[in-house]
């Protein structure tokens, strides 16, 4: 069966992302095939699309390689998520469906709950489906993709700080999904800039020239272990 390269792109980013391929590193199509379990065809299929993305470079002399953004890059994107998160909502109010809704309510329900217990392991991944719902709400499958590779970048080039308060972090959330809901896309549009200039605080460089311990998060490195891309734990 041939594996998908959407699936090696996806398994590829997560790994770039988790700090397994160091930036600058290369990305070799045999050692990679090998690594997750697949063919040279879907690799350099993923390769092509990570380089479109931002993810790899291709060097002379080098090949695929770990792109290695700068500092300024890096604050670029906090800024662009900063403009599109608050377009995604006001889309989101005049386009979104009930089911869109349904989820949305769920997801902040749970995310109030967990807040007031004080659980914050899960708050992360929770906001992580509240965004990707909402842009998915938008109708807009370009802005939609946009939006997710920017968490992906942001995720990968920042270390980020929980909320201060959760239980007011998840009520802003829960803003949001009320502006959505009555169709008031000004609304949506303004609580979601808010919301998103307030997290963006949180966002400390994983890089970058001078940087020390408060700028600079700890990547906890991913056993470099065989990965095959062809098991059902693997998110599509």
């Amino acid at each position: 069966m041939r594996i998908p390269a959407q699936s090696v792109c996806t398994a590829i980013r997560d790994d770039i992302v988790a700090g397994v391929h160091e930036r600058g590193s290369r990305l070799t199509e045999e050692l990679l095939a090998r690594r997750y379990g697949v063919s040279r065809v879907p690799v350099r299929e993923a390769l092509r699309t990570l380089e479109a993305e931002g993810f790899v470079v291709t060097r002379r002399h080098a090949g695929a390689c770990v792109a290695e953004p700068t500092e300024q890059e890096a604050a670029d994107l906090l800024e662009m998520r900063v403009l599109l998160e608050p377009l995604g909502a006001a889309r989101a109010a005049q386009r979104r469906t009930e089911a869109h809704l349904k989820v949305l309510r769920g997801l902040v329900r749970l995310g109030q709950e967990r807040a007031r217990q004080g659980n914050s392991d899960d708050l992360r991944s929770l906001s992580g489906w509240f965004h990707e719902t909402l842009a998915q709400a938008s109708g807009s499958p370009a802005l939609t993709s946009t939006l997710a590779q920017l968490r992906h970048k942001i995720t990968w080039m920042y270390t980020t700080d929980g909320p201060s308060d959760p239980v007011e972090y998840w009520a802003e959330h829960g803003a949001i999904v009320d502006a959505v809901a009555r169709g008031d896309g000004d609304r949506a549009r303004a609580v979601t800039a808010l919301h998103t200039e307030r997290a963006s605080t949180g966002h400390r460089l994983r890089f970058g020239s001078g940087a020390g311990t408060d700028r600079v998060g700890r990547v906890d490195r991913v056993r470099n272990s065989q990965h095959p891309v062809n098991t059902p734990s693997l998110r599509p």
